[in-house]
């Protein structure tokens, strides 16, 4: 069932957004002055500030920030939306090796998860109960177990700059970007046949012991699929049949098939230095953001493509270099993040309109969406 917070937030797209927020902001305002954190809210990393931003989607207001720790890049949020995991980057090579974790409800920072030798940690996804990460330095992904609090899995990529990261539901696919290889790494677990018998062994002989009390033995397999320079963000179709990779220093997004783990298609996109990608849920669409300098004043910061023909449906012009995108679990309205200027967007995505804004700190990138859904 929907939250009474989305159907409220819904009413300000239906009623005029401007009007109507203002007066609840209004309202808001001059109340008993306690800060709640909205349900839903959007979460919104600002970077240069080392800030989580907390806003309510229904006023677009930023009611709460929370200290996210030091060069904070990337988040998600747990499944009961109550803690979000922020990683803390400082770009490959630093001595960073942390994730910063926050109490979204009562906002405040929560003791950091400590990584030990893995350093500059990017890329974060959260899959069943545990939390993927990459860590670029390393050229590793590793895996931390909340309950346990403990790093129980890490997996080398041998790749340069492993950057972003997904795990699907079942926890058997993995996949990462490693921006200076230019390639997108796909993980799969699988199991073995039982063993046979040792070489040389005479006939008769017994297999080992793991096989004879009945224990699967699974593994990992990594191929490392060719996309273009500087590939960065990415995401897998809902369907799991497709993979497309924004491929920054070209201009161009590559499909991967992920039966076949190939690259099938490249093409051009309309913005520079493509930075992140996000499929719509229902699959149709794609939206890629682009973090270069703009060639003109009204250069598009922002692309909308057709998943069938490849083919663009509209681009944005939002001011400046464009990162994070965050579309919500119903497909009505996308968030992006204009780092350039300070500013997170909101867009109807079925009217494919720009209706609203909000002013954050420095250089925001991250977002995060939690509340009931």
């Amino acid at each position: 069932m929907k939250s009474q917070g989305i159907e409220r937030y819904r009413q300000v797209l239906r009623l005029g957004w401007l009007p109507l927020a203002i007066a609840l902001a209004f309202i808001a305002g001059s109340s008993a002055g306690q800060t709640a954190t909205p349900a839903p809210a959007l979460l919104v990393l600002e970077k240069s500030d080392s800030m989580l931003a907390i806003v309510d989607p229904a006023t677009l207001k930023i009611v709460a920030r929370v200290a996210a720790g030091p060069d904070p890049h990337e988040i998600v949020t747990s499944p009961d939306g109550k803690l979000a995991y922020i990683s803390n980057y400082g770009g490959l090579d630093s001595s960073l090796n942390t994730i910063s974790v926050v109490d979204v409800a009562a906002l405040k920072a929560l003791p950091a998860i400590q990584l030990g030798e893995l350093h500059s940690p990017h890329g974060l996804s959260y899959a069943g109960d545990k939390l993927y990460f990459t860590a670029e330095t390393n050229k590793v992904i590793g895996r931390y177990d909340p309950l346990r609090k403990s790093i129980d899995w890490i997996m080398g990529i041998g790749q340069d700059r492993t950057h972003m990261v997904f795990a699907d539901e079942t926890q058997d696919r993995i996949f990462t970007s490693n921006v200076n290889s230019g390639t997108i790494s796909i993980l799969e677990r699988f199991e073995l046949p039982a063993p046979g018998p040792p070489p040389g062994a005479p006939p008769g002989a017994q297999p080992p012991a793991p096989a004879l009390q009945g224990q699967p033995h699974k593994t990992w397999r990594i191929a490392n699929v060719p996309s273009g320079r500087g590939c960065e963000g990415f995401d897998v179709s809902p369907d799991r049949r497709e993979l497309w990779a924004a491929n920054a220093n070209d201009n161009t997004v590559t499909v991967i098939d992920l039966a076949s783990r190939r690259a099938i298609l490249t093409f051009p996109i309309p913005v520079d230095h493509a930075n992140r990608l996000k499929f719509t849920p229902d699959g149709k669409r794609v939206l890629v953001s682009g973090l270069g300098a703009a060639s003109a004043p009204n250069a598009d910061n922002l692309a909308v493509l057709d998943v069938p023909t490849r083919k663009e449906i509209k681009g944005f012009a939002l001011g400046g270099g464009s990162a994070g995108i965050l579309i919500l679990p119903d497909g009505s309205l996308a968030y992006v993040a204009v780092s350039a200027k300070d500013k997170v967007v909101a867009i109807d995505l079925g009217k494919l309109e720009v209706v609203g804004q909000i002013p954050t700190g420095k250089n925001p990138d991250g977002l995060a969406w939690t509340g009931s859904q």
